[in-house]
């Protein structure tokens, strides 16, 4: 069950380009790594962001074309 504190803050995140979320994550990350417990609940957003970062993540195709019909799309 999500929390229902962090529910809302993770939705508008989603929203987010992956870049922009990356980037976002790589400050939030360092922040806590200086100042620990400096903002409340910042472990459960890095896991929620880190989920949101994982869903984003795309491998880019080789040639930009679709696969013709009968062969793999990726080798």
């Amino acid at each position: 069950m999500a929390n229902p504190l962090l529910a809302p803050l993770l939705g508008w995140f989603g929203k987010l380009s992956f870049p922009r979320l990356f980037v976002l994550t790589a400050v939030l990350f360092l922040v806590d790594l200086l100042i620990p417990d400096f903002i409340p609940f910042v472990d459960e957003i890095l896991l929620g962001l880190g989920t949101l970062l994982l869903a984003r993540w795309k491998r880019p195709d080789d040639t930009g074309k679709p696969p013709i019909e009968g062969e793999s799309h990726r080798p």
